[in-house]
């Protein structure tokens, strides 16, 4: 239970970092939604990796590289799913931009991230 909650601290912390640097994009720098949400994305998972690594699964005596690895595959998935899904709602619903964000982000985080970090990246 331990893991998962710092799991869940840790995707907060990406999360946010994801949604300032999407904010920012899109409102002060006029940034279309899908760019700012995929440099988001990018800015998030960064920070993802690093906080997982050496606080969530205490993985430092594993091979970074090997983890680093898995990590990004996993992550390509993550951001596809990201990526497209926020492309989705914004073209299909009368969601606007970030509430769309936030609704792809949970569902993506419930749905794929923690179990394929636990399971596969940091196992």
């Amino acid at each position: 239970m331990i893991t998962f909650t710092k799991a869940q601290i840790s995707s907060l912390l990406a999360t946010g970092v994801d949604f300032l640097v999407t904010f920012l994009l899109i409102r002060l720098a006029g940034v279309p939604i899908v760019a700012g949400g995929a440099t988001g994305t990018i800015c998030g998972g960064v920070t993802h990796f690093m906080v997982s690594r050496n606080w969530v699964f205490n993985a430092q005596e594993g091979k970074w590289a090997a983890q680093l690895n898995r990590y990004v595959l996993v992550w390509i998935g993550n951001f596809l799913l990201n990526v497209s899904g926020l492309w989705l709602i914004t073209h299909y619903t009368g969601i606007t931009g970030m509430l769309a964000k936030v609704i792809v982000a949970v569902t993506v985080a419930v749905c794929y991230n923690y179990v394929l970090q636990k399971r596969f990246v940091f196992k």
